[in-house]
């Protein structure tokens, strides 16, 4: 393996090999990661380039207040924004999207998103399914992590699956592996010197009662050196030699493979590149680049800064990583909800279209599909003590861009209070069936053994959204 050696730190700020450490995952060194790589190694197994991004709307995001406006509803309901005109006639959408709506034909607005959970965390939106399924079991995996064990394989430079994901859903670990157990876990980068993103109170105190299982951070012990890490393992595999050569099930030679690729990633630097914005397009660069926005952020908002957080996932695509996730907070308004609605979305609207348009430009978009949804929708009536919408799991908003898909329509249709769904319901289901088929994998036929030996189809309910493929 060619290695690299890097002594110092440029004044740059650019990642250096020794630094590549930094990039992150739970437990904390190679034999973590070495455990977080394998994967069964089935003959057969078909690979794909094509890649998911999922975009979290932290908080769940307000379908009066994004794609379905109801101008028509009284005050109270309607809120304080107008609709604005669309590239496709007949599809308008919230004023403070302007940048999405000049490319509303590569987008599917679904606005009958149904079936929700009302749990506070991204989970459902990582799995599709709700967190008690299978609990018993350690509950069914992120769909990263069924990729990660199905189409990942020893050879690959970098993790299938990255988790970029902040706020509420760190917190509540959103991207686990459930029974899969902690070798198809996502890889999860520390990006808080990047991204800042305050947590609650509450939130503080359950992500310290994790404890240590739950960092982001992985650093070597400050004496160990790149060299003596790659000794080690070549020290490992000279004392696995003799089990090896008893071994017929060939489990210590897939130990090598495995221990070699942890090892590989670590210092090959391509993770630790995708998170160095020097090494990108100054003109790309500035494109991401968002300098303000309107209205009154909230203590866990992010700044406008957080719009390269699309850039990072696209960089990480061009890495090789296969399914990213990232976060953009904070759409918890249950107070002061138009004011912090100025603030973010313009956030979403400049982050999410400058990342469709570059992936468009590069001839990548057909192959990577974007979802873009929250845990659930927020109440259609306005709290009139403090401005804000509550919780709402009747129904939320949802888009879809890329992969192939059909954009330029709008699926489903609610009442004129935006309350309750009276035409096409679309479940959390539904959309997993679309994104697995737009995988080349089957849903329903596919199963992965749990725990018990049982199998478990990847999907037990669920259609691909016809208007789509």
């Amino acid at each position: 393996m060619k290695q690299k050696h890097e002594t110092n730190r440029q004044p740059s700020g650019r990642l250096q090999r020794r630094d590549v450490l930094r990039t992150g995952i739970f437990a904390g060194a190679v034999a973590s990661l070495t455990g977080f790589l394998k994967a069964e190694v089935t003959a057969g197994r078909n690979a794909t380039q094509k890649r998911v991004v999922f975009v979290h709307l932290d908080g769940g995001p307000p379908q009066l207040d994004t794609i379905d406006l109801k101008p028509e509803a009284p005050v109270e309901i309607r809120g304080e924004f107008a609709p604005i005109a669309t590239s496709v006639p007949g599809i308008n959408i919230c004023e403070l999207l302007p940048k999405l709506a000049s490319i509303a034909d590569r987008i599917a607005f679904v606005r009958s998103l149904v079936g929700s959970a009302g749990a506070h965390d991204a989970f459902q939106c990582q799995s599709g399914f709700e967190a008690k399924n299978l609990e018993s079991l350690g509950g069914r995996p992120a769909l990263g992590s069924v990729v990660s064990r199905l189409q990942g394989s020893p050879k690959d430079e970098s993790p299938v699956f990255v988790d970029l994901m902040q706020g509420r859903a760190l917190v509540r670990n959103s991207a686990r592996p459930g029974f899969l157990g902690p070798a198809y876990q996502a890889f999860r980068p520390d990006i808080s010197h990047l991204f800042a993103r305050e947590l609650e109170p509450g939130m503080k105190n359950e992500l310290a009662r994790l404890g240590s299982n739950h960092a982001v951070s992985l650093k070597l012990d400050g004496t160990i050196s790149l060299d003596r890490l790659t000794d080690r393992t070549g020290l490992l595999s000279q004392f696995d030699t003799f089990r090896r050569d008893v071994d017929s099930a060939g489990m210590m030679l897939a130990m090598d493979r495995f221990t070699e690729q942890a090892v590989g990633i670590l210092t090959s630097g391509a993770l630790s590149d995708a998170l160095d914005f020097t090494r990108e397009d100054p003109h790309v660069l500035n494109r991401y680049i968002l300098t303000a926005t309107g209205g009154r952020p909230n203590t866990t908002s992010e700044d406008p800064g957080a719009t390269q957080k699309f850039l990072l996932a696209r960089r990480l695509l061009d890495a090789g990583v296969r399914c990213v996730s990232l976060s953009i907070s904070d759409f918890d308004t249950h107070s002061d909800n138009f004011p912090r609605m100025r603030h973010v979305l313009p956030i979403v609207d400049h982050g999410l279209a400058t990342l469709i348009l570059d992936l468009e430009e590069r001839g990548q978009l057909d192959d990577t599909l974007i979802v873009v949804w929250g845990e659930f929708g927020r109440t259609p009536r306005i709290n009139p003590k403090n401005g804000g919408r509550d919780h709402w799991p009747q129904v939320g908003p949802a888009l879809l861009v890329g992969g192939g898909l059909k954009g330029g329509q709008i699926i489903g249709a609610t009442d004129r209070t935006g309350s309750d769904v009276v035409s096409r319901p679309v479940t959390y289901k539904d959309v997993f069936a679309t994104i697995y088929h737009h995988l080349g994998i089957e849903a329903h036929r596919t199963a992965i053994m749990d725990p018990q030996g049982r199998p478990q189809h990847l999907l037990d309910q669920g259609e691909v959204i016809r208007e789509l493929v």
